[in-house]
């Protein structure tokens, strides 16, 4: 008789941590920073029907990275979420705290107990009334939740991309300094490979292409849905540098 091989359970949640760290590593990197008007989203997406950024609900907006067909898959599992308390409770009641924590729920359930975890990593971002209302949560494959403040990024090089921005950002930034900020982080990043997109590279540094990228604000002052997707004309131009030291720049 054939015995099982023995696996530590320590042993066993470091390999799945390993495999989903890997598959969400390949992605093209998402940036998402706030400023003064509210929250910039920005990644690098030659598909034009296959988001990776994406509204939610009225205040609330999403982005991932990692296996498209697993983070969209949670996409509308959100979607849903969020329509059932807004009809059942108010509008209101729908958050992106609780949106996170109903995220982590099924990130945790699937780490733990499904054949293979999922290889995604996720932000939830909700735009307040005033800049010190504004949310952004950090989902990984764990489901783990980071409550981030200002900023945030996904993908491949995420760590190295966060410092870049680090070095230039800070509270009550304008738009034209965040877009610089997330163009030149993306221009860092650029030749990540994407598992999204086929595993193809990344634009060069020297040329990142208007029609390669996915743009998408939570605007503040917006009536009504705060979410709007920047394409075509109303794609702001892409800076020919990032700015050193926002504050400076803006006087």
């Amino acid at each position: 008789m054939n015995m099982p091989v023995y696996v530590s359970p320590e042993q066993l949640m470091k390999d799945r941590a390993d495999f989903a760290r890997k598959g969400v590593a390949r992605g093209r990197p998402v940036i998402v920073v706030q400023y003064e008007g509210g929250i910039l989203f920005v990644t690098e997406n030659p598909s034009r029907s296959l988001h990776k950024i994406a509204e939610v609900y009225d205040r609330i907006g999403f982005a991932a990275v990692g296996k498209y067909n697993e983070f969209e898959k949670l996409r509308v599992l959100g979607v849903r979420y969020a329509d059932m308390r807004g009809y059942a409770y108010d509008r209101a009641d729908v958050t992106a705290r609780g949106l996170a924590n109903a995220y982590a729920q099924m990130l945790g359930t699937a780490f733990t107990t499904d054949p293979k975890p999922l290889e995604v990593e996720l932000v939830v971002a909700e735009v307040g009334e005033t800049l010190d209302d504004d949310q952004i949560y950090r989902l990984s494959y764990d489901g783990s939740v980071a409550d981030e403040p200002g900023f945030v990024v996904l993908g491949g090089g995420a760590a190295a991309l966060r410092d870049l921005i680090a070095e230039s950002w800070e509270p009550g930034i304008d738009f034209d300094t965040a877009w610089a900020l997330a163009i030149g982080a993306l221009r860092s990043g650029a030749g990540t490979e994407g598992k999204e997109n086929g595993g193809k590279k990344g634009v060069g540094a020297a040329a990142l292409n208007p029609k390669s990228l996915e743009v998408a604000v939570l605007e503040r002052d917006r009536p009504g849905r705060k979410f709007r997707r920047l394409v075509g004309a109303a794609l702001p131009e892409i800076p020919s540098a990032v700015p050193e030291g926002s504050g400076a720049e803006r006087g």
